[in-house]
C-alpha cells in the first residue's frame, strides 16, 4: 500500500513539473498538440482573415467568457443626444416625416416628392456621419439611429433614402481610407447632397458570398483627359443597390488583376473599392428594382470594360486590392444601426397603433384589447418592441464608444429583423381586415408587405443565424481560441509554439473553470451567484440566470470545437442554436441596461420582465436543441448532466404577466409614451394614425358614458326603441333624457372618431386604373 501511495505522489508531482515548468510543458505536452494543430488546421485566405479580425470585441466577449462582469455592463455611459441631435429630431426629422404621404409614394408617385428630396438634401440628412469641417452634421451614431427610427414610423422610402447614405457607403469608406484630395472633393458635396451616393457590391453570382465576385478590373493603360495614364478597365453586373438609380457617384466593389506587373509582381491584387461618377462614359444605372411596393430607389448597374484612372480607388492606387478589408472593418457600424434602427421605428409604430385601435374597436361590447387572444398578441408586440428598442439603444452607443462590434452587429440585425416580422404580423392579426385592404387608411399594410427585406438585406438572415453568429463570434470572441490560430499560423515555428503554449494551457484553465461553475451554478440554480453591480432588486434574479448560461454556453461551445472541430462549420443547424443562445443572453443584457439606464421605470417592469422571460426560454430551447441533435450521444448526455440537472427550469411569461404588457398598450400612460417614444404621430384625424390617438382619448372619455347606457339597457330604459341599436343607442338614451346633451355631444365624437379608425378604403371597379393614366395632380383617390 505505502508503494502505491508513493507511486501516486510521484505520478503527482511529475505532473505538477510538467504543467508548471514551461520549457518542460511545451516539449513534452505543447510541441506534440501543436504540430497536430498545424496539420489539421485549414489554411486562411486572405479574405476569410479579414472577415474574421474585422471589427472588435465588446459586451459579447463578457458573454463569452462565462462569467460577465455587470458592473462593466452598467459602466458603459447611456446613450444620450446633444442639444444640436435633439433639435433636429424634433423639428427636421418631424417636418420630414409631415411631408411625406406613404400612400402617394408607394400607389402614386413611386418616389418621394421633388421637395422633400430637396429637404433631405438641403438639411443635411444625407451627410449626417460626415465631419462639420466638411459641412456634414458630425452627428452620433446613436442620433443617426433616432433619426432613422423616426422616419421609419412613417415611410419607408423616406427612411431608406436617409440611412443609407449614412451607412457603409462612399462616405463612410472616404472618411476611413480616402485621400485627401478625395475627402476635399466628395465630402462636402456629399454634406450638401449635390452627390447622391449608392455603394454596389451585390452581384447576380454573389450575392451572401460577397467575397467571391465574378465582377473585375484589368489594370492597363489609357486615354483619360486627353493624356494616356495608368488605369484599369473594369467590367461589372450588379443588382439590388439602392440609390443607384438616382445616385451621381457610385461606389464600386470588383477584384483587381494586374497581368502585366504594371504595379509590381502581384497579378491578383484583390477586391477594390472605387468611386466612378454616375455620368462617367460606360457606367449605366437608373433602371429600378421593384421590391414589394417599397418605393425606395433601388436597382441594378452595369458595365462593360469601362475605363477608370487608377486615381478612381478609394485612397488611391495604394489601397489597390484593400476593398475587402476595407468593407469588413466598416461594415459592423453600418449594420448595427440601419436595418435595427428602421425595423424598431416600425415596431414601434405598430405598438403604438395597434394598441389604440385595439382599446377603440370593440366587439361583443367590449374593446377587442381585453380579449385573451388579443391580448396574447398584443403582450408579443409590447415585449419584443421594448427589447428590440434596448438593444438598439445600446448597440448604437457601442459605435459612439469607437467599437466596431461585428459579431453584435450580426445579432442586432437577424433577431431585431426577426422580432419586427412577429410583431407586425402579430399587429396585423389584431387590426384583422383594416390591415389587409390597402388604401391611405391603412397604416400597417406596406409594413406587412415590406418586412421580408429587412430579413433579406445586409445578409440574409438563414445565413446570418447559421453562419455568422456563432461561426464567426467562436473564434472572435472567444478569450484564446484566435490567439492559437494566429500562433498555430505564425511564420515563425518557435514562436508560435512559444505563443502557442500560452494561449492553450489558459484556454484548458478556462474551459475546467467553466465546467465546474456550470454545474455549480446548475445545481444551486444560480441563487448563490455574486452580481457585482448595484441593480434593481427585482431584477438581480436576471443576472444570477445570465451568469449561470454564459458558463453553460461557454462550455457547450467550447466542448462543440473540441469535439466537432471543422466540422462544426457545415452542421449549421448546430451553429445557428449556439448563436441563438448568444444571441439572448446579449438581448436581455441590453434589456437589463435600458431598465437601469431608464431609472428603474416600476411602471415599465412588466415590459422588461415579459421580454426578458421569453427570452431566457429560448435560450434555453436554443441549448436543448443543441443537446438533442448532439452527433455524440454520450458527450450530449454528460453535457446535459452539467447545464441541466434538474431538467429545463425556465418557463415562457405567465398569462397574468402578458395581460400586464397588453394592458400598457391599450392605456395612454407614460409607459406607453416611453415604449413608443420618436413616433410620428400626425396631429389630424385625416390621417389613420392620428385619427387613433384621437379616438383613443374620445373612447377614454366616453366609457363612463357608455357605462349609463349599459345601465340604462339593462333596466329596461331602452326596449321598444328601433334606435337602441349597437349604432344608434346613444341617439336613444338622449332622446329620453337618460345623458345629457354634454355627454351626448362626447359619444357622438367618439363615434364619428371609432368610425373613421375602423373605417377601410375602397376603389373604382378598375382599382383606378382608367385614372391613372391622368397626371398626378389630377388623380383622385376614392
Amino acid at each position: 500500500m505505502n508503494a502505491v501511495l508513493l507511486a501516486l505522489v510521484v505520478i503527482a508531482l511529475l505532473a505538477v513539473i510538467v504543467l508548471a515548468v514551461r520549457p518542460v510543458r511545451r516539449a513534452l505536452l505543447s510541441a506534440p498538440i501543436f504540430n497536430l494543430y498545424r496539420k489539421v488546421l485549414p489554411q486562411m485566405s486572405d479574405t476569410e482573415r479579414d472577415a474574421l479580425e474585422a471589427g472588435t470585441v465588446w459586451w459579447e466577449g463578457e458573454l463569452f467568457r462565462g462569467r460577465p462582469d455587470w458592473s462593466r455592463l452598467l459602466a458603459y455611459p447611456r446613450p444620450t443626444l446633444t442639444a444640436e441631435e435633439q433639435h433636429f429630431l424634433d423639428n427636421q426629422a418631424e417636418e420630414a416625416c409631415r411631408m411625406v404621404n406613404d400612400w402617394s409614394v408607394t400607389q402614386e408617385r413611386y418616389d418621394l416628392p421633388a421637395d422633400v428630396w430637396n429637404y433631405l438634401k438641403t438639411q443635411g440628412f444625407l451627410g449626417m456621419i460626415i465631419p462639420k469641417e466638411y459641412g456634414g452634421l458630425a452627428f452620433s451614431a446613436y442620433a443617426h439611429s433616432e433619426i432613422v427610427t423616426k422616419l421609419s414610423t412613417r415611410s419607408s422610402a423616406l427612411a431608406v433614402s436617409v440611412m443609407v447614405p449614412n451607412s457603409l457607403g462612399p462616405a463612410e469608406l472616404l472618411l476611413h481610407y480616402g485621400t485627401e484630395e478625395q475627402k476635399n472633393h466628395y465630402l462636402p458635396r456629399l454634406a450638401r447632397g449635390e452627390d447622391v451616393p449608392a455603394f454596389a457590391l451585390t452581384s447576380p453570382w454573389a450575392g451572401s458570398d460577397a467575397a467571391a465576385i465574378p465582377d473585375s478590373g484589368i489594370v492597363c493603360k489609357g486615354e483619360w483627359q486627353g493624356r494616356e495614364v495608368l488605369g484599369m478597365r473594369v467590367t461589372w453586373d450588379k443588382r439590388y443597390i439602392t440609390l443607384a438609380p438616382v445616385c451621381t457617384l457610385l461606389g464600386l466593389a470588383f477584384r483587381l488583376y494586374d497581368p502585366d506587373g504594371l504595379l509590381g509582381g502581384k497579378k491578383d491584387l484583390g477586391i477594390t473599392c472605387a468611386l466612378v461618377p454616375h455620368d462617367h462614359p460606360g457606367v449605366d444605372t437608373g433602371r429600378r428594382h421593384f421590391p414589394l411596393n417599397a418605393m425606395f430607389m433601388n436597382g441594378p448597374t452595369r458595365g462593360n470594360d469601362v475605363f477608370m484612372p487608377l486615381d478612381f480607388i478609394i485612397g488611391g492606387p495604394a489601397m489597390a486590392g484593400q476593398g475587402w478589408r476595407m468593407l469588413m472593418e466598416c461594415l459592423a457600424a453600418g449594420r448595427s444601426i440601419s436595418l435595427p434602427s428602421s425595423n424598431t421605428g416600425m415596431s414601434k409604430l405598430t405598438a403604438r397603433a395597434v394598441g389604440g385601435y385595439a382599446r377603440v374597436r370593440s366587439q361583443f361590447r367590449m374593446p377587442v384589447g381585453k380579449f385573451e387572444g388579443v391580448e396574447e398578441a398584443l403582450a408579443r408586440i409590447g415585449g419584443n418592441t421594448y427589447m428590440m428598442d434596448a438593444a438598439r439603444s445600446m448597440t448604437a452607443g457601442a459605435v459612439d464608444l469607437g467599437e466596431k462590434p461585428s459579431v453584435v452587429s450580426a445579432i442586432v440585425k437577424y433577431h431585431v429583423t426577426e422580432r419586427a416580422r412577429q410583431v407586425v404580423n402579430d399587429g396585423m392579426d389584431v387590426i384583422g381586415g383594416k390591415g389587409i385592404c390597402l388604401g391611405p387608411n391603412n397604416f400597417l399594410g406596406r409594413a406587412y408587405q415590406q418586412i421580408p427585406i429587412g430579413i433579406t438585406v445586409e445578409g440574409a438572415n438563414i445565413l446570418t443565424r447559421s453562419l455568422i453568429i456563432f461561426g464567426q463570434g467562436a473564434i472572435r470572441c472567444h478569450p484564446y481560441v484566435l490567439a492559437e490560430m494566429r500562433a498555430v499560423q505564425s511564420p515563425t515555428k518557435q514562436q508560435g509554439l512559444t505563443d502557442f503554449d500560452s494561449a492553450f494551457w489558459s484556454h484548458v484553465g478556462f474551459v475546467v473553470r467553466n465546467k465546474l461553475r456550470a454545474l455549480g451554478t446548475a445545481l444551486t440554480g444560480a441563487r448563490f451567484v455574486t452580481v457585482n453591480a448595484d441593480v434593481a432588486p427585482g431584477m438581480k434574479r436576471y443576472y444570477q440566470l445570465l451568469s449561470r448560461y454564459s458558463a453553460a454556453f461557454a462550455l457547450l461551445a467550447d466542448t462543440s470545437m473540441l469535439v466537432l472541430g471543422g466540422s462544426l462549420k457545415r452542421r449549421e443547424r448546430l451553429s445557428a442554436r449556439l448563436g441563438d443562445v448568444l444571441s439572448q443572453m446579449y438581448l436581455v443584457s441590453a434589456t437589463l441596461k435600458r431598465y437601469e439606464d431608464e431609472g428603474r421605470q416600476a411602471a415599465d417592469a412588466p415590459l422588461a420582465h415579459w421580454s426578458i422571460q421569453d427570452a431566457l426560454y429560448k435560450l434555453q430551447e436554443a441549448i436543448d436543441g443543441v443537446l438533442e441533435n448532439y452527433p455524440n450521444r454520450f458527450v450530449a448526455w454528460g453535457l446535459a448532466r452539467i447545464i441541466f440537472p434538474w431538467g429545463r427550469t425556465q418557463k415562457l411569461p405567465s398569462d397574468q404577466l402578458g395581460q400586464d404588457v397588453a394592458r400598457l398598450l391599450i392605456n395612454p400612460c407614460d409607459t406607453r409614451d416611453r415604449l413608443t417614444a420618436g413616433c410620428h404621430l400626425p396631429a389630424t384625424e385625416d390621417e389613420p394614425v392620428g385619427a387613433i390617438e384621437q379616438a383613443l382619448a374620445a373612447t377614454l372619455d366616453a366609457e363612463p358614458i357608455e357605462a349609463k347606457i349599459r345601465e340604462l339597457e339593462k333596466r329596461g330604459a331602452l326596449e321598444g326603441n328601433p334606435q337602441a341599436n349597437v349604432r344608434d343607442i346613444a341617439d336613444a338614451a338622449f332622446a329620453m333624457g337618460g345623458i345629457t346633451a354634454e355627454e351626448y355631444t362626447v359619444v357622438k365624437r367618439r363615434n364619428r372618431l371609432r368610425d373613421a379608425v375602423v373605417k377601410v378604403d375602397d376603389f373604382p371597379f378598375d382599382l383606378g386604373a382608367s385614372d391613372a393614366i391622368k397626371p398626378a395632380a389630377e388623380r383622385k383617390v376614392a
